[in-house]
């Protein structure tokens, strides 16, 4: 006879399952509002759930507050929400109402101060930023109302032009709500009083209380920049075990594996469509921030209404369609140098273009930039023979989405200004500067080698 534990085991498999179903149905049912049902889009959205399924496992299974450890929120295995190819996105559960520390140590970290890099050696990557926030992290509820104001609270922030540094290179974060007396190093707070109600929860305390720390690692010279290895440690969990494995926790953990994979595909679905307007304006989109076509929308900074980013960020986005003697010209014009200045490709599931083996993203490291301070970007199906081409793969449809990084968010009036032009592919010279430069087939090789050496080493498993 089967015992209790087989029995609720054995249910929570069946639940997962279903789960499961129901965010496979999100790759192919209209009303859950996928990509176009087309060959390639159908066979890369099963690859996209499944980036789903390799996130969700690792967060349903392996997240402990109390004895944390970073993790990749995304990957080149699970690329989604039109990830940054310059990025690795870390995250780690962490119990706000205690004090957790972080410690790093990095390469040549001069230009995070403003100051000249060296011309030769290893470097920190060119951008690097740590934030806490309170309540889900963006998509686990399947439901665009995660989106309005109060439902997640960032607690505090802390990104590479603060971060106290030691000569070696090391440094450490403190994360508690509240900088103990005398501490006068690095600090984030995991608490943040909030002055209205919780939307859905108006019974919620206003303390909020951290309940992940995420961030971003942003490489701009991928030859010479270098991933920081993070540990983390919650101080009164060090030197403790964990609690025994009970069927209870199994079945939880099995249920919140396929609500999170569900949540997801059914979220994004939803936030593409219907607030961004990639199909079209719907009912709900948010004016001047929906995707235009061949072109962009309004300049914004991340916020909880465009699904979170990175906080220090300014986005744009559109969406291409081109035709196989089409291409697109980008201008993207910078009055106040950023940070970071980024341009990425994706598909309509919102994943990455690949961006190691070929040219689905370019930063400002990695740009020619023209004598009128102006980068010019060739959107288009095959190579035009230009530093600054961008390839599509053959997808006829993808998102556009820059990115410009400030650690202190410029007057409007000093944003960048970024516009796109549809041009037949035979005429894109005449677009573009008339100091543009060839770009051989040898040179185009040897950009694309940088690119997968530096890759595989950022996500090495060993």
């Amino acid at each position: 006879m089967a015992s209790d534990a087989q029995k609720d085991l054995r249910a929570a498999w069946d639940d997962l399952i279903s789960s499961l179903e129901s965010a496979r149905d999100a790759v192919d049912q209209p009303e859950l509002m996928p990509a176009p049902p087309n060959d390639r889009n159908l066979a890369e959205g099963y690859r996209y759930l499944i980036g789903f399924v390799h996130s969700a496992v690792e967060r349903a299974f392996h997240e402990d507050p109390v004895h944390p450890s970073f993790r990749n929120a995304l990957s080149i295995v699970n690329r989604a929400t039109i990830d940054n190819a310059d990025a690795i996105y870390f995250y780690a559960p962490i119990d706000g109402r205690e004090q957790t520390l972080i410690r790093g140590q990095a390469e040549d970290s001069r230009e995070w101060r403003g100051e000249t890099p060296p011309e030769t050696g290893r470097k920190a990557p060119h951008y690097v930023i740590f934030e806490t926030s309170a309540g889900v992290l963006a998509g686990d509820s399947g439901d665009l109302r995660e989106l309005q104001p109060g439902v997640k609270t960032q607690t505090g922030r802390l990104d590479s032009g603060r971060i106290q540094v030691e000569a070696d290179g090391s440094f450490e974060i403190l994360l508690a709500p509240e900088r103990p007396k005398n501490h006068t190093g690095n600090f984030i707070s995991t608490l943040k009083v909030v002055s209205r109600p919780h939307p859905s929860d108006p019974d919620m305390p206003p303390e909020r209380y951290a309940n992940y720390v995420s961030g971003r690692q942003l490489f701009n010279d991928w030859e010479r920049e270098d991933a920081i290895h993070l540990s983390i440690a919650q101080l009164a969990g060090q030197g403790t075990a964990a609690a025994s494995y009970t069927p209870e926790r199994a079945a939880a953990e099995l249920r919140r594996c396929g609500e999170l994979v569900r949540g997801q595909m059914h979220f994004w679905n939803a936030f593409w469509t219907i607030l961004m307007g990639t199909h079209g304006p719907r009912p709900g989109g948010i004016p001047g921030v929906e995707f235009p076509r061949n072109s962009f929308n309004t300049i914004n900074a991340a916020s909880g209404a465009t699904g979170g980013g990175m906080s220090t960020n300014l986005y744009a986005g559109g969406v291409f369609e081109l035709e196989s003697d089409e291409a697109l010209i980008i201008e993207n014009r910078i009055p106040k140098k950023p940070q970071y200045i980024g341009f990425q490709l994706g598909n309509l599931w919102g994943e990455s273009i690949d961006y190691a083996n070929t040219l689905g993203s370019l930063n400002g490291e990695q740009s020619h930039v023209d004598p009128d301070g102006v980068i010019r970007l060739v959107v288009a199906h095959r190579d035009p023979g230009v530093a600054n081409w961008l390839d599509t793969t053959g997808q006829r449809e993808g998102f556009l989405t820059p990115r410009w990084a400030y650690s202190e968010t410029p007057p409007q009036e000093e944003w960048p200004r970024i516009r796109a032009t549809k041009v037949p592919f035979a005429e894109i010279r005449k677009h573009l500067h008339e100091s543009t430069p060839d770009f051989s087939p040898a040179e185009r090789c040897e950009q694309i080698r940088i690119r997968q050496e530096h890759v595989q080493k950022r996500f090495r498993v060993f």
